[in-house]
C-alpha cells in the first residue's frame, strides 16, 4: 500500500487535533519519531521508515497527553480513510 495514505491519515489526525487543542497538536506531532512536518499541509508531512509504525506513536503521542478520547477522536478522524487499507495494514492504534 502506498505511504500517500498513511500522510492522509496523519496529517488529518493532527489537523482535528489541532481543531480541539490548538497549535499545540502540531507541536507535538513534531516529536514523534519518524514523522518530520516542513509545515501544516499534507504535502509538508513526511513518514520515515515503516507508516504504520509512525501513526501508531503518533496516536499514542497525543493519548498519553490527552488520554483516550484523544485516540478515539483520531479514530473517528481517519474512518473513511482505514475503509481504503486491508485489515492487515490498519494501524493498530486505530483498530
Amino acid at each position: 500500500m502506498a505511504v500517500n495514505i498513511y500522510t492522509q491519515i496523519s496529517t488529518r489526525i493532527i489537523k482535528e487535533q489541532a481543531l480541539i487543542i490548538g497549535p499545540i497538536a502540531w507541536d507535538e506531532a513534531r516529536k514523534v519519531s519518524g514523522l518530520t512536518i516542513a509545515d501544516q499541509t499534507e504535502s509538508g508531512v513526511t513518514l520515515i521508515g515503516n507508516p504504520r509504525d509512525v501513526v501508531n506513536r503518533l496516536v499514542a503521542q497525543y493519548e498519553r497527553l490527552f488520554g483516550k478520547v484523544s485516540s478515539e477522536t483520531c479514530k473517528d478522524a481517519v474512518l473513511d480513510l482505514l475503509a481504503e487499507l486491508p485489515n492487515d495494514q490498519v494501524p493498530e492504534s486505530l483498530k
